[in-house]
């Protein structure tokens, strides 16, 4: 399925992105790795071997994309697989929060993507279909606390591409949409605090994630299997994402329970 098709992934420097594109790699795809960081990118794809192109963007420079869209499919002659993976998180209370942090994120997580994928659409779907993977969020499903801005980018996430897949399925493109619940990558130490500063710590729940390869095996499995929606999460997370579909009301009095207990200053506390 991988062998020979090129695939492009954002923020393939670090965490899910890298572990996706190593993947990838070891399957026998070419794959273009896009972010910010080019040094991280530069080593990523020499992990991956010869079939890497390293093509960096700002996320939000959207002016850009069409050209990067030519580049990235001139490079191979199509682009079969775009990974729509970028992303920043949040933590903070949204009383707190600064709009700057909502504008960012949001533009980030959400319009990016959204801005790169109509760019590439009409031409995966006019070579005769291909995949498109959305790395949302378990908090795109169930907004947990700290998370405001987030879980509205990642919920857009999960609205946007479940309609493009409606719309795109007769034109040969699959699309699937990744919820990944805590995943140990850099995401908490990255997430924008109140003041849309770097956190700069992780939490304990991050660092005792899932690990990153793990996360993309399984997502390369639901690939193989033709799956539309991908649960990527154990335990409580796993669980708050079948209660917002199966019983939303106990999930809001237990997320209300949570802050009521102290979530919030807990999370703070383990910087210290």
């Amino acid at each position: 399925m991988f062998a020979g098709k090129t695939w492009w992934i954002t923020g393939a420097s670090s965490g899910i992105g890298e572990a996706l594109a190593l993947a990838l790699a070891k399957d026998g795809a070419k794959l273009i790795l896009s972010g910010r960081n080019v040094e991280a990118l530069n080593a990523v794809a020499a992990k991956c071997g010869a079939g890497a192109l390293v093509l960096p963007f700002e996320a939000t420079d959207y002016a850009r994309i069409p050209a990067l869209v030519e580049q990235a499919w001139t490079w191979s002659g199509r682009v079969d697989g775009l990974v729509n993976n970028a992303g920043i998180s949040q933590r903070s209370m949204a009383i707190d929060t600064v709009f700057e942090v909502y504008e960012k994120i949001i533009g980030i997580d959400l319009i990016a993507p959204i801005a790169l994928t109509q760019a590439l659409l009409p031409r995966m779907a006019g070579a005769g279909g291909g995949d498109i993977v959305a790395i949302s969020s378990v908090a795109g499903i169930a907004g947990p606390p700290l998370r405001s801005a987030y879980s509205a980018a990642k919920a857009g996430l999960i609205g946007y591409h479940d309609s493009v897949r409606a719309e795109t399925a007769h034109l040969g493109i699959r699309v699937l949409v990744v919820a990944p619940g805590s995943v140990k990558t850099n995401v908490s130490r990255n997430a924008l605090d109140a003041n849309a500063s770097a956190r700069g710590f992780s939490d304990s729940v991050i660092e005792a994630g899932m690990p990153a390869d793990v996360a993309a095996e399984r997502i390369v499995t639901a690939l193989r299997n033709g799956e539309r929606e991908l649960i990527l999460a154990e335990g409580m997370e796993a669980e708050i994402a079948r209660l917002r579909r199966a019983d939303p009301n106990a999930l809001f009095d237990a997320m209300a329970r949570l802050v009521a207990g102290g979530y919030a200053q807990q999370l703070g506390a383990e910087k210290k």
